[in-house]
């Protein structure tokens, strides 16, 4: 784990060692990602899973790949749990070992232990002010996935009703799809 105890630069940040924990880049200061536990990472590979199918040929998806944005008119790089960005954004040939360096389309955040609704609710809405198309927060104890959009409320999506969007055409897939391929008991 990387302790730091000053206000870093950008490329400070992006210079530092790859350690074994992700850590985000917010105001200056390198912020330790809360350590998921097995809920969390069923979901995420669940979704991984039914995601990458549709993703393929259209853009690069991706799990906790960090990006480079703007929050508040400073720096950002937050480390979402899923990152989908179609190849109108960043082309198929970009192969560079690097942050992603465009807002993607989509991010998925899904709720750790330790974490609540209301913190990713504001995530969502930074998200969005810095470009993000969709922003989708998973929580896995309540089933539910809520999306959130630049031009419009959020909506929750719960059980079997279909998750789709305009902007991800031929993609549908349901909450209880993402929890019953991630192994969670029914609720």
């Amino acid at each position: 784990m990387i302790q730091i105890n000053k206000k870093l630069t950008l490329a400070e940040f992006l210079a530092l060692p790859v350690c074994d924990v992700a850590n985000e880049f917010i105001e200056g200061q390198v912020v330790t990602k809360v350590l998921p536990k097995r809920f969390h990472a069923g979901v995420q590979k669940a979704l991984l899973i039914l995601i990458d199918i549709w993703a393929k040929n259209r853009g690069h998806l991706y799990s906790e790949w960090a990006v480079l944005l703007k929050r508040n008119n400073a720096d950002w790089v937050p480390v979402p749990d899923i990152t989908y960005v179609s190849y109108n954004r960043l082309a198929a040939d970009w192969i560079e070992d690097t942050a992603c360096p465009v807002a993607p389309e989509l991010v998925i955040e899904i709720i750790s232990p330790g974490q609540t609704f209301g913190e990713l609710n504001q995530k969502a809405t930074d998200y969005l002010a810095a470009g993000v198309l969709r922003v989708w927060i998973v929580d896995s104890q309540a089933r539910s996935v809520t999306i959130f959009y630049p031009d419009a409320p959020p909506r929750t999506y719960t059980k079997s009703t279909p998750i789709t969007d305009s902007i991800f055409v031929g993609l549908e897939l349901t909450p209880q799809q993402i929890f019953q391929l991630a192994g969670l008991p029914n609720k």
